[in-house]
């Protein structure tokens, strides 16, 4: 089933160039990182089809695999609306985890409502090495909450991420992933098939490539 809608995903930000592979012209990440591959998932929800086609996605990985979730939190910023779109259809509370807390006011780290105990379900729009991601989970655990797991829409898979996932004792479920990404660009002839090792190599060694 994952599979199926790992597939059905990709193809889907493929199609409305959500995600751009580019391994002979490379970009430049905020971390400095040069990389192939550039994700902005933000694009999604100006297309209502994919927009809503990603909610349901989300919607019934939950369900089968935590349906004892009672709080749906999302990542600032970048997965704060399609959080809000989750909580909506599954008829749960919504909550936001900022990068930091706010410098006024009440000084909040997480946005809402959120009791002691609740067992929450957290969302991602990208995980990348995970280390921002699971920060939003350690907020959400010190603030009392109980999180179950975490649903990305994507994942470059690298190795130091899945080791940080596994380290925290946290699930990771995406619903697209790198490696169905280059086989779908590879179908539709945005990436050749001798530019593969380049890409593999990139993903291996994110934080040393193209130096």
């Amino acid at each position: 089933m994952l599979e199926q809608i790992q597939l059905e995903v990709t193809k889907k930000l493929l199609h409305i160039n959500t995600i751009k592979v580019q391994p002979n012209n490379p970009f430049t990440w905020a971390s400095g990182w040069k990389a192939p591959i550039y994700c902005d998932n933000r694009k999604i929800l100006s297309y209502p089809e994919e927009r809503t086609f990603i909610c349901q996605k989300f919607c019934e990985i939950i369900r089968e695999k935590y349906p004892q979730a009672e709080v749906i939190a999302g990542v600032a910023t970048g997965a704060i609306a399609h959080g809000m779109l989750v909580a909506q259809e599954l008829g749960l509370p919504f909550i936001y985890v900022r990068a930091k807390p706010k410098d006024h006011g009440l000084e909040n780290l997480i946005e809402g409502d959120m009791k002691a105990g609740q067992k929450v379900v957290i969302i991602e729009d990208l995980i990348s090495t995970g280390l921002s991601s699971l920060k939003a989970a350690d907020a959400i655990t010190n603030f009392g909450g109980d999180v179950l797991g975490m649903v990305a829409i994507f994942t470059y898979n690298f190795p130091q991420a899945r080791k940080n996932f596994e380290d925290a004792g946290l699930e990771l479920t995406a619903l697209s992933r790198y490696q169905i990404l280059i086989e779908q660009a590879i179908e539709l002839g945005d990436v050749r098939p001798e530019e593969v090792e380049k890409l593999n190599q990139w993903r291996e060694n994110p934080e040393s490539w193209g130096l």
